[in-house]
């Protein structure tokens, strides 16, 4: 017998509710996706750390869940919102229900909420916080601690899904955990794999399919926590430097930003999500709160280098602002044409470049794949692409 529930958000809206696994009281900024399928790789996707996620697709939980279509190694999400639970899975690479792998995560998941309702109400509103309960059922209760919990604003969260110690990724998987304390011999952590490029990957709260796109580009990786400092990094001596994506406000990540600056013109750079963030936040810009975010496999992004439109997919809260920054040789690579906000960067003189957005899906279309390719070319070449590439 399911849960009654209540989803309160800190405006005073309250939304009914039932649990379909789990029960008790969650509280965190309330978002919502767009994405039809992939309810799997948004669930374990930690740049949704501090969320609830509401699902915009009415039914949830037909495929099932199995152990590949994972983005991290556990779920992400404080709270999983959906209009209709289907609790009989129906495809052959299904291992178990989503029921079952909520159960095991320890996480609520609701349904017969109006997802349509919530998701009109935020986009109007704005993202803002909640409180999701099974057990204080009172909508004033509700409401004053939704309006009492912290939210997302100046809050360090990647700390709290970076990897704890360095790794290895080799075919498709963790390889091996990495020494890099003391006098480590920087040739032996890039000992095995087939890959031609070396590249240290800063973990904000990578997504495992970056790895995979890296990999399968020719790249040896070496993931390193957020916490690694600049020198350590160029002793590694990589061929170049990827950026993570990752959760919450970017502006809050200050020992990212202070690496990051460090690491300009060293080595070439690329950055995806939050990475983007914390490379125009090193070059001089600030960040600020979207209404409601980018979430789901659906944005329209024009490539300002080829003039061609994208398809992507997105997953952030917080934005770059463009005008902040004042470096002349900053040139703006990529532009959303939903709300026309700014989506990549490149520098002309220096080898970076940065979207916003999530070229290797998962889920979501592949058309931004060839920005592994760029990375590539920047490391052959080791000049800017600029404006011309």
């Amino acid at each position: 017998m399911s849960k009654q529930a209540l989803l309160a958000l800190e405006d005073g809206t309250v939304f009914p509710c039932r649990a379909f696994v789990g029960a008790g009281e969650v509280g965190a900024e309330v978002c919502f996706n767009t994405a039809m399928t992939g309810y799997q790789e948004v669930l374990t996707d930690p740049s949704y750390k501090g969320q609830m996620v509401c699902m915009t697709y009415p039914l949830i939980g037909n495929y099932g869940t199995n152990p590949e279509d994972v983005e991290s190694a556990k779920v992400q999400v404080s709270a999983f919102l959906v209009k209709e639970y289907l609790d009989f899975p129906s495809n052959f690479r299904s291992d178990k229900s989503l029921k079952d792998y909520l159960e095991e995560a320890g996480v609520l998941g609701v349904e017969g909420l109006d997802t349509r309702a919530l998701t009109r109400h935020l986009r109007m509103k704005g993202a803002m916080k909640g409180v999701l309960s099974t057990e204080d059922l009172d909508p004033q209760s509700l409401v004053a601690k939704a309006k009492a919990s912290p939210g997302l604003v100046g809050i360090d969260l990647v700390k709290e899904v970076t990897c704890a110690k360095a790794y290895r990724w080799i075919n498709g998987r963790i390889e091996r955990e990495l020494e890099l304390a003391g006098g480590f011999d920087p040739e032996a952590v890039w000992a095995g794999g087939q890959g031609r490029w070396r590249v240290a990957a800063l973990d904000c709260g990578i997504k495992y399919n970056i790895l995979r796109r890296l990999e399968a580009r020719g790249m040896k990786i070496a993931v390193l926590p957020a916490s690694t400092p600049a020198e350590t990094i160029l002793r590694l001596n990589p061929d170049g430097v990827f950026l993570s994506n990752g959760p919450g406000d970017p502006s809050a990540v200050t020992v990212v930003v202070e690496t990051v600056r460090r690491l300009l013109g060293q080595k070439p750079i690329f950055g995806i999500c939050l990475g983007h963030q914390m490379l125009g936040l090193a070059l001089g810009g600030q960040t600020f709160k979207l209404k409601f975010g980018h979430r789901g496999a659906n944005q329209p992004v024009m490539d300002l280098m080829t003039g061609k439109v994208e398809i992507t997919s997105q997953n952030h809260g917080f934005c770059v602002d463009a005008p902040s920054i004042g470096d002349p040789e900053v040139v703006m690579t990529h532009l959303n044409l939903n709300d026309r906000t700014l989506e990549g960067l490149a520098h002309k003189k220096i080898p970076l470049f940065c979207v916003q957005y999530h070229p290797e899906a998962s889920p979501g279309p592949h058309d931004a794949d060839y920005l592994f390719d760029r990375f590539v070319k920047m490391m052959e070449t080791g000049r800017p692409l600029g404006a011309g590439a």
